[in-house]
């Protein structure tokens, strides 16, 4: 068992490993890299000054990691280190010192339109690109995670306190976040920030911003809490004190150092709404629920009177919505539910904290998934209907109810079990579409949004996130077919 464990989780790993591979791949050798800019207003902006233009596409060119990129600035204090009497100055002399440098570190020396300053650019490959995204996938927290030359006295330790401003806390100095593990009241209760996934950063929409902060960072209106600060003073904020970052001495507040008490004064706000995965999760969950929780009893039924207008009514009802497009469907559920139900054509319109604004994704989610999950298993049922322990169970003098209650559904409760990871990874393609006919903001809605955006790391953290969950949900799935079934064994002849 425990044998079978690690090799799935090794082979879960290396197919999310080589998926994520293939999708880097064709991104970054298929999608000519001009069409980056092809979203972004900046480049309008910035026509009329060719110099900064050429900045701001190098700079971004450079965050993608396509490029490695020196400015003016940057590159004359990298060719000071083999000439350091080399200026920023366009003549003979500096040029022969910066070409040499260009030469000697495999870099392309250019040239700026309007200023003539010098630049270089040194065009990354594919393996190189490939190791910059996963050599700095994983991100460690530690006490030795900050460097700041104007703050050499930083104190630097790991230690559980009750923290005068969070409660009980593994609190570090020296590490980029004051707070390592924190507990509050949020689901699910025990917090960590010592372990982060590191996707790249977003370009160009949310540009700047850490693929992980767009992807898991919570969204909505800023929501105000009182705290009472280690100094005595209360005040009524929006800042995620949880999340406190080191600010370099330079860049810090008085007033922020004096109130916190320590360097870590840096904080985000605390947002109303759940994040993209969270929207998805939440939507996804529920959806999955009720797709079970319709499906099971209807198929069930459907079994049980085979060949009966009730097993006839059903068998119509799952055909039609098999033969209409996952795109009417939709449509056409989205307004049924407007109609009747009287809820809302688009999440945007009551928001996340209104619940009717969750009932038309979460039941169309549901809905696509129904119909096959019925036909699956109602033809189970039958199958199981001519078994031997049922015939057994018809000799005792078991009626119909008692057999399908104690002995059909509990052999067909391995095979629902089975079928959770395929319905999981349904949930996630259907998502697609749901979240962006109904506009929620969710994961489903940013893949398709990122394409036609061609911003090219969010479709890359995306996937890896997609093929994470598709892979480990296979993973649990044969692992709550153990849970029901004792007698099922993950594990060779021979494996302990």
């Amino acid at each position: 068992m425990k044998k079978y464990i690690w090799g799935r989780i090794l082979r879960s790993l290396l197919s999310i490993f080589l998926v994520t591979t293939l999708t880097y791949i064709v991104i970054y050798s298929m999608v000519p890299r001009r069409d980056v800019f092809k979203s972004d207003p900046m480049v309008s902006k910035l026509k009329s000054d060719p110099d900064k233009l050429s900045d701001y596409e190098n700079n971004a060119f450079a965050k993608m990691n396509y490029i490695e990129y020196h400015d003016t600035k940057s590159l004359i204090a990298q060719v000071k280190k083999d000439s350091p009497k080399v200026t920023a100055a366009v003549n003979s002399t500096n040029e022969k010192a910066i070409k040499d440098w260009a030469q000697k570190n495999g870099f392309t020396i250019k040239q700026f339109k309007k200023s003539k300053a010098y630049y270089a650019t040194r065009e990354l490959p594919l393996y190189e690109r490939l190791g910059r995204f996963y050599g700095n996938l994983i991100q460690w927290d530690n006490p030795w995670a900050i460097h700041d030359k104007s703050n050499p006295n930083l104190k630097r330790y790991l230690k559980f306190t009750n923290d005068k401003l969070v409660g009980f806390a593994l609190v570090g100095s020296g590490t980029k976040y004051r707070y390592q593990i924190y507990f509050n009241s949020s689901f699910p209760y025990i917090h960590q920030n010592f372990l982060k996934f590191n996707l790249g950063t977003s370009y160009p929409t949310y540009a700047g911003l850490p693929v992980s902060s767009v992807i898991g960072g919570r969204q909505g209106r800023a929501e105000i809490t009182q705290y009472t600060y280690p100094d005595g003073s209360k005040r009524n904020t929006a800042d995620n004190v949880y999340l406190r970052a080191y600010q370099p001495k330079n860049r810090q507040d008085k007033t922020e150092y004096e109130r916190y008490g320590d360097d870590y004064t840096s904080t985000a706000q605390v947002l109303s709404d759940p994040s993209m995965i969270g929207t998805s999760f939440k939507a996804g969950i529920f959806a999955l629920i009720i797709t079970y929780v319709i499906s099971i009893p209807m198929a069930i039924l459907m079994a049980q009177f085979k060949g009966r207008w009730v097993d006839k009514l059903g068998t119509g009802i799952v055909t039609i919505l098999i033969a209409v497009p996952s795109l009417a469907f939709i449509y056409a559920f989205r307004y049924l539910f407007t109609t009747w139900l009287g809820v809302p054509d688009s999440f945007p319109t009551l928001g996340a904290e209104v619940f009717s604004s969750w009932v038309g994704p979460t039941l169309v989610l549901a809905g696509l998934s129904v119909s096959g999950l019925v036909i699956w298993f109602r033809r189970y049922m039958i199958d199981q209907q001519s078994s031997d322990y049922v015939k057994f169970a018809k000799a005792k003098g078991l009626n119909d109810g008692e057999i399908y209650r104690k002995h059909i559904f509990k052999n067909a409760s391995i095979p629902i079990v089975q079928g959770i990871p395929g319905s999981i990874i349904g949930l996630i393609s259907g998502a697609t579409m749901t979240e962006t006919i109904f506009a929620m903001p969710g994961m489903g809605k940013m893949l398709p949004d990122a394409i036609i955006t061609h911003n090219n790391p969010i479709v890359i953290g995306l996937v890896f996130i997609f093929t994470t969950i598709s892979v480990f949900s296979i993973l649990l799935g044969d692992l709550l077919m153990t849970a029901v079934d004792p007698r099922i064994k993950l594990s060779a002849s021979g494996d302990d």
